[in-house]
Formats: C-alpha cells, sequence, structure tokens
C-alpha cells in the first residue's frame, strides 16, 4: 500500500509544479526505511505567501512552498489521533535533525525547508485535532496535509479526454472518468434527488 501511497502523492506534487527527488529505492530488511525522507521536492516558480502558511495545508497552500521533505504514510485505517502517534514515534523521524542532513545534503547547507507528513486522516473532533496538530508541531514536522485531499486533487486533475501514457495512476483514473465510474463531486453534490412517489390518499 505505501508504494501507491507515494507514486499518488509524487503525482500530486508534480502536478503542482515541483521537482520531485525520491529519498530511496530500496527496502531495508530492519524496516527502518519507514521513517526515512519518501520525497525531496523544489518548486522553482513558488511564490511568496502574503500571510502564514496553515498547519493543515491545502492544495492551493502549495504554490507558496519553495521547498520541503515529505514523509507519506499510508496506513489508509487509522486516524492520527494523539494516542496513534505517541505510540509510533518512527512517525516522526523525517522531522529530526538526523534527517535534516540528508535534505541539506540534496538543498544545500543554508537552505530553508518545511517537514510536511502525508497523514491517512486527522480525528474529526476539534479538540483532538488540535492536539494532533500540536503533537505534531511538538516533533518538528512544520505541516500536515490529508491522503484524502491529495488523492481529491490528483482525481480533480485528471481529464477524461486526454491520454496519460506516462503514468499508470493518472491513466487509470482518465479511464475510470471515461466509463463513468468517478464522477465530479460538484456533480454529484448538487444532482436533484430522485422525486418520492406521491402517497395515495
Amino acid at each position: 500500500m505505501s508504494a501507491i501511497s507515494e507514486t499518488i502523492v509524487r503525482e500530486f506534487l508534480e502536478g503542482k509544479g515541483f521537482l520531485v527527488q525520491q529519498g530511496r529505492k530500496f527496502v531495508a530488511p530492519s524496516r527502518r526505511h519507514d521513517s526515512h525522507i519518501d520525497f525531496f521536492a523544489s518548486h522553482p516558480v513558488a511564490t511568496e505567501s502574503k500571510v502564514a502558511l496553515p498547519f493543515e495545508l491545502q492544495p492551493a497552500d502549495f504554490k507558496h512552498i519553495c521547498r520541503a521533505v515529505f514523509a507519506v504514510k499510508g496506513w489508509h485505517t487509522e486516524t492520527f489521533s494523539p494516542a496513534v502517534m505517541a505510540n509510533s514515534p518512527e512517525i516522526f523521524r523525517f522531522a529530526q535533525p538526523a534527517a535534516a542532513k540528508a535534505a541539506e545534503a540534496v538543498f544545500g547547507a543554508d537552505a530553508i525547508f518545511l517537514k510536511i507528513l502525508v497523514a491517512p486522516s486527522l480525528p474529526s473532533s476539534k479538540k483532538l485535532r488540535w492536539e494532533s496538530a500540536d503533537f505534531l508541531r511538538s516533533k518538528g514536522v512544520d505541516g500536515v496535509i490529508e491522503f484524502p485531499t491529495v488523492l481529491s486533487s490528483v482525481i480533480d486533475g485528471v481529464e477524461k479526454n486526454r491520454n496519460y501514457q506516462r503514468s499508470d495512476v493518472l491513466q487509470l483514473i482518465r479511464v475510470l472518468k471515461a466509463h463513468g465510474m468517478l464522477k465530479e463531486r460538484q456533480m454529484e453534490l448538487f444532482r436533484a434527488g430522485k422525486p418520492r412517489p406521491a402517497r395515495k390518499p
């Protein structure tokens, strides 16, 4: 599951104009690879934001990010609650000083970069959401984006009449759209419901 999750995130970043370098291409027997940086990304034409970027990032925020490292946690079965994070210290290893050295080797010693986590989902409760954000900040994470947000952005960017032969993921989404298996969210949201049958007197 992690491989396809990383592929989708890479498509998202490249679609936003980033140049993406993969952190590793091997799987270590010790499984410590799960704690490493997954992507180093640079945006050559990023624009400066007039306001501070939010901690919970949205696709539109990425045009203001010059450089960032990403850790992709494609679990898809657990919410990133404070309890889950407290019991999974490997989640934050990409934001620790040792990992920062790897980023400096790519971006340069004086380069400023963000440490962004792609999480399956944050809690729906406002209180737990704030606690999760505070916990992530305390571990050195600069921002988080939820995987459903990434996936929705990738799907929305695919045109069913365009050939994406260089990307299996985008081509699959295109085929699903072309055959009506992926509906436009706006169309579904505002589509009128079926009329109810009139009650018999």
